[in-house]
């Protein structure tokens, strides 16, 4: 399972933006790393140089490769309808981020571990591919094994004040949730300027 392994910190200072879930170094240190820190920031960026960091945001947060973005940037591209949006429905629809979403992690990296570690069905199937795209109408569901189970609630009890996003439906007595629809760009709280990114893979 290919994902990213580096400092989170130091990506998320550098954007300065937390990228990765709740992080207490941009408290601390609200400057980008490295010895020219504070100063480094007073440089104007070029256009191609603010439209690849929107990019690189975009892909941190959702823990995707570059290999496995420009894919989901081709198929976007190829369906109809605006390229952008439908590229962050792929991303909002991956699996893990569901999950997220749903409150079976603090974070999409702790979501990420949750599937791949086998507690999740979608339709009944047992499914540890965090990256399988759900459609609407698919129901996620944790797995009946006790040791799922308690898992899930106890991610569900820290997660409780996160409130749910209006495209998903979650039954927390049955620890299972369900797609009513695709996200909608209102729904997305990324926080990345996404024509940007399009204009990036369009030159």
């Amino acid at each position: 399972m290919a994902r990213y392994i580096g400092p989170k910190d130091k990506i998320s200072r550098r954007f300065g933006v937390a990228l990765f879930g709740p992080s207490k170094a941009l408290e601390r240190r609200n400057f980008p790393p490295g010895q020219h820190g504070l100063r480094g920031g007073r440089r104007k960026k070029s256009d191609y140089a603010v439209a690849l960091g929107e990019k690189q945001k975009l892909r941190f947060q959702f823990g995707v490769l570059e290999k496995q973005f420009r894919g989901y940037y081709a198929e976007a591209a190829r369906r109809r309808g605006i390229t952008g949006d439908t590229l962050c429905q792929l991303l909002e629809t991956r699996l893990d981020n569901v999950c997220f979403r749903l409150g079976f992690g603090m974070t999409r990296s702790a979501a990420r571990q949750f599937v791949s570690h086998g507690h999740v069905m979608v339709n009944g199937v047992k499914t540890d591919i965090s990256s399988y795209n759900c459609k609407p109408g698919d129901v996620i569901k944790v797995r009946d094994k006790q040791s799922s189970q308690q898992l899930a609630l106890r991610l569900l009890d820290q997660t409780q004040a996160i409130p749910m996003k209006e495209w998903l439906v979650c039954d927390r007595e049955k620890i299972e949730g369900t797609i009513a629809r695709l996200p909608e760009s209102e729904d997305m709280d990324h926080g990345v300027n996404v024509q940007l990114v399009v204009e990036l893979y369009s030159r």
